[in-house]
């Protein structure tokens, strides 16, 4: 593998020749091949450079919005089939957070016990500043309706996982930060539509009840059927029954659907009702798919480690695709959107930090919640734009942003991966929080 990897090390420097005589000679053709094929290239070659290993996922989302701008009716449609169809962006992003779910666990959850008060801490930072930020961002480039409502959707979405991964690399409060993450996940459907409604609700329509169910959609059943997946690895056999008689409850519910099910819903069921019922399809399918994952697993032992690369292309595509989709705005307005993510991402480490040491938390707490306030999940934003059927205008920020915030968590990770807090520092501090809990005599 890191003999291919330094092959497409050299082949990258082949694209960067011909792409400079592409331009110098003014042939469009060759350059903008030559373009495409030096970011796939050097995608794959920095892994041959181990300070850049950690880049190897952001090199992929480049390479993406490069083939999307520079070939946008090849990521749009493939004959008659629709690419930004909203059931297909469904399905990529649902598989994109399952795979994510994969990399999670139930024993996630029980750090709260340990980290309630810097998860608070963490959860009132994130929901606060980053779509108060990003709203002020909106008014100060001035950017049209849509594009606005996008900054400030991906400022409302709750964590990645890309932080916990930075905040491993960092060395920092791992538990802390994991227990945010999944405690951002369960609040979002909540607080998401919440902050869009107060904030974009003049820009667009923001159905409240609308955008909470396709939240769940998108982010809480495919993360569910992860956890069932875990939840399986130690049943016991009275779990397991129980996971059984709800599976065949979930395959007959499922089947009888198509069959003539649903129509007969639609005529006695009102359209709240009949919401909340094809609600129960998703949270079947999320059953089976647990289950299944499991018995996969069982068969493929090795199927875990191919799930982050699934989820990766998941990521690409939808990258590529609102690249596309979004290419003339962003040629108009591309710069100011990667400046307002510059702005935003900064101000959420920062912010992030500077909360969490005034209230009183240790340095590693704090760098845990600077990665969990300035990261968002993009995903989450990208599947909400095209369930409205607005990839190409309010997904495009998470196109722009999602990258960014990539490359700036792994350098902050590196700096503070070299700079640890001792343990004297750390017994320092815990000393110091002592005594400023204690009662005055």
């Amino acid at each position: 593998m890191q003999l291919f990897r330094k092959i497409c090390l050299g082949l990258g420097g082949i694209s960067l020749l011909l792409l400079v005589i592409g331009l110098i000679g003014s042939s469009p053709g060759l350059w903008q091949a030559s373009a495409v094929g030096l970011a796939v290239f050097l995608s794959i070659g920095i892994g041959a450079i181990p300070s850049l290993q950690n880049y190897q996922y952001t090199g992929w989302i480049i390479a993406a919005v490069v083939a999307g701008m520079i070939y946008p009716s090849a990521f749009l449609e493939w004959g008659d089939f629709d690419l930004r169809n909203q059931w297909v962006i469904l399905i990529v992003v649902q598989l994109v957070m399952f795979g994510m779910g994969t990399q999670m666990s139930l024993d996630d959850f029980s750090g709260l016990a340990s980290s309630g008060r810097g998860v608070l801490i963490g959860l009132l930072a994130h929901f606060s500043v980053m779509p108060l930020v990003g709203f002020g961002l909106t008014q100060l480039f001035g950017f049209e309706p849509e594009i606005a409502a996008g900054v400030i959707l991906i400022g409302s979405c709750s964590g990645g996982l890309a932080s916990n991964v930075m905040v491993y690399l960092a060395r920092s409060n791992l538990v802390l930060s994991v227990t945010m993450t999944a405690m951002s996940t369960l609040v979002a459907p909540l607080m998401t539509p919440l902050l869009m409604k107060l904030l974009s609700g003049t820009l667009i329509e923001v159905l409240f009840v609308d955008m909470m169910m396709q939240i769940i959609k998108i982010v809480i059943i495919p993360i569910g059927a992860a956890l069932l997946y875990d939840y399986l690895k130690k049943a016991s056999d009275k779990g397991w029954r129980t996971v059984r008689i709800l599976s065949w409850i979930s395959a007959v519910w499922l089947l009888a659907l198509p069959l003539g099910w649903w129509s007969l819903l639609e005529t006695v069921l009102p359209a709240v009702l009949l919401q909340s019922a094809g609600m129960v399809g998703f949270v079947g399918s999320a059953i089976l798919a647990g289950v299944g994952y499991h018995w996969l697993t069982i068969r493929f032992p090795k199927t875990d480690d191919f799930m982050p690369y699934i989820s990766m292309f998941g990521i690409v595509y939808f990258t590529t695709v609102t690249t596309a989709a979004g290419r003339e705005h962003l040629l108009t307005i591309g710069l100011l959107l990667f400046l307002a993510a510059v702005i935003h991402n900064t101000a959420g480490y920062v912010f992030g930090y500077g909360l969490a040491r005034l209230t009183g938390l240790d340095k590693n707490s704090a760098r845990a919640i600077a990665f969990e306030v300035g990261m968002q999940n993009g995903g989450m934003a990208s599947g909400l734009a095209g369930s409205m059927g607005k990839l190409g205008t309010v997904g495009l920020a998470s196109a722009v942003f999602s990258p960014w915030m990539n490359i700036t968590g792994s350098i902050l990770a590196n700096y503070w991966k070299k700079r640890p807090v001792t343990e004297e520092e750390s017994e320092l501090e815990t000393e110091r929080q002592t005594l400023a809990s204690a009662p005055s005599k």
